[in-house]
């Protein structure tokens, strides 16, 4: 495995432990994302990240485990019953399986600075998977405590891209982070968290 599948499968099982850590009661609590409840980010992470695998497999995104696809940036609302674990556990290994099969580098896939190959992206993948792993600990009172090699990796990766990266349909305005501010939080700052 690569090092770029072994960062993503690291981070792909911390969001699976953090969704089935949720408790049941906790599901419709609101977080950092705003209007977004606890469902609706796992539910937006599958989406984009399920886009995202169809894409570079040259294949239609299909519903999973109760989980509707819907267009990219708009959050899908899954069924009373759906498995999001299931549906991510899918999704996670299919993009650990995508990282180091050469069949999948050159499909184009959009990003804040325009269209890259999947190729090219790996090292800032798991940047959506991170980010929203420490937003579902917060608002479920879970572990918030995130890969830091992954956090160091991705925040080397993002610091060049810094303008491009403040979308609305990217990241909202950097956050000063406090004096003496671990990497972990000057980076959810960077992308506009408050930790």
């Amino acid at each position: 495995m690569s090092e770029n599948a072994d960062r993503f499968a690291r981070v792909a099982r911390g969001f699976l432990d953090r969704i089935e850590a949720v408790p049941a009661d906790r599901w419709d609590d609101p977080t950092p994302c705003p209007n977004w409840t606890a469902r609706q980010v796992v539910a937006h992470v599958i989406n984009e990240q399920r886009r995202v695998l169809a894409t570079v497999r040259g294949t239609e995104p299909k519903s999973l485990y109760g989980v509707p696809v819907t267009e990219m940036g708009v959050v899908p609302e899954p069924e009373p019953d759906a498995d999001l674990a299931a549906a991510w556990r899918e999704i996670g290994a299919g993009l650990v399986e995508a990282i180091d099969d050469p069949a999948c580098a050159d499909a184009q896939l959009p990003t804040p600075v325009g269209f890259m190959p999947f190729g090219e992206m790996l090292g800032a993948l798991p940047e959506d998977v991170l980010i929203h792993s420490w937003d579902l600990a917060r608002a479920t009172g879970g572990d918030e405590r995130l890969d830091q090699e992954v956090v160091a990796h991705v925040y080397e990766k993002f610091k060049p891209m810094d303008e491009a990266l403040r979308q609305p349909w990217a990241f909202g305005p950097k956050v000063p982070p406090p004096a003496g501010a671990d990497l972990q939080t000057e980076f959810l700052c960077f992308v506009g968290r408050r930790p």
